[in-house]
């Protein structure tokens, strides 16, 4: 009867390389998959930022008949808020019945 029988040799060694080989394959999917949804999560914040800065910018115009003299003002009086050390606001002020020019930069 051991004639017709075929026994394949133990070869744990490969089983070890191929094990991780998909254990290294999974961490790397893992990953990368964190990084896509940090990245885009940073762009979102990005773009919520400027729609709140331009909301604010305009509804102070619409309220109180003047754009706000300074990025300050609008943290002041209507609720903006950011952090300083993840983005730099530009607010330059072109005059007195023309929309400010804001430049928000994402800091690295």
């Amino acid at each position: 009867m051991a004639r017709f029988q075929y026994r394949k040799p133990n070869s744990s060694y490969r089983n070890l390389i191929i094990s991780i080989v998909i254990f290294s394959c999974i961490i790397f999917c893992f990953f990368y998959g964190l990084n896509t949804v940090s990245s885009r999560t940073d762009a979102e914040a990005l773009a919520s930022l400027e729609n709140a800065v331009q909301q604010g910018v305009t509804h102070c115009y619409a309220v109180e008949g003047v754009y706000p003299e300074s990025l300050d003002y609008l943290k002041e009086h209507y609720g903006i808020s950011y952090d300083p050390d993840k983005y730099y606001v530009d607010y330059r002020i072109e005059g007195a019945n023309i929309m400010p020019d804001v430049t928000i930069i994402k800091k690295y």
